[in-house]
Formats: C-alpha cells, structure tokens, sequence
C-alpha cells in the first residue's frame, strides 16, 4: 500500500497503482475578462493503469485508456458552500458502492464495456462528488477493490 496525500485528502493505494492529488489553477480565461474570480479545488485521480499527463477533471483522456481490467476514481470537490446544498445532503463517503450503481448511462460519456457510479456527498464540512469508472467485464471485482481503496480515504477539513 502506499500512502497518498494533499489538499485535505489521504488515501491509501494497492501497490502499481496511479494518483495525483491536484488543485487546477483558477481560469484565466472569459471570468477573468469579466473580473470574476473562479474557485479551484481538490481533485483525487487514482487508478489501476498509468494515468496520462492531460485529463479532465471527471477523467476524460484517462476512461479512453481503460481496458477490460482497469478501475478509475475520481474525487472532486465542489466549493465549500456547496455543503449545504441538497445534492450533498448524504453525510460521509457514500460506501459501500455495489455493483448494482454502475451503469454505462452513468459515465460523463458512454465508453463501450466501461460503467459509472456517480455520488454526491459532504465531509469534513466540503461538498464533493465521488466519480468511479469501471470494466463492465470484471464489474464485481472492480467494485469490490474500489471499495476497499475508498474505505481507506480520510478527508479533511481545511
């Protein structure tokens, strides 16, 4: 296992596996024009397979990647204020996930042989949406590993 931490998050990772935890800079392009300020905040990417360099914030350049073996989450935070709000109303990390929550209908865009488990929640005071992609074709196995990976995370406030 090794131990992976920044930005209020910790997680714990089976050895070979890919993370970055990061923080995007702020827009520097139409809300700066305008003068509005735009938020950046935590995101977690851990993986199965090798992460590529450029990818979204939700994995997109990385889910093109997958194979029938890989599993991919995502953390994202959302502001801070966000917490109150009734999309994030389930306290804690929404586990265990099964693998009844993963549908190709929930990915961001659907892959063929790749499925998605959405949920929004709040922690340690900040509102966040945990994104998990997975092979269909090992789906209860995948499941199973992205859950132990998940109990194992520790948010933060800060």
């Amino acid at each position: 296992m090794a131990l992976i931490s920044g930005g209020g998050i910790e997680v714990d990772l089976p050895s070979g596996w890919d993370a970055e935890i990061y923080q995007r800079p702020a827009d520097q392009g139409a809300s700066s024009v305008l003068g509005l300020q735009e938020q950046t905040n935590a995101v977690l990417h851990a993986a199965n397979f090798a992460l590529p360099s450029l990818r979204g914030d939700f994995g997109s350049g990385a889910v093109e990647l997958m194979t029938d073996a890989d599993l991919l989450i995502v953390l994202f935070e959302h502001n801070p204020e966000d917490a109150a709000a009734p999309l994030f109303e389930t306290q804690g990390i929404p586990l265990p996930l099964s693998p009844d929550d993963f549908a190709p209908g929930q990915m961001q865009r659907t892959l063929s042989g790749l499925a998605g488990s959405q949920r929004f929640f709040n922690a340690a005071g900040r509102a966040w949406c945990l994104y998990v992609v997975v092979a269909e074709l090992e789906l209860a196995a995948l499941v199973s590993i992205a859950n132990d990976v998940l109990a194992s995370l520790d948010l933060q406030e800060i």
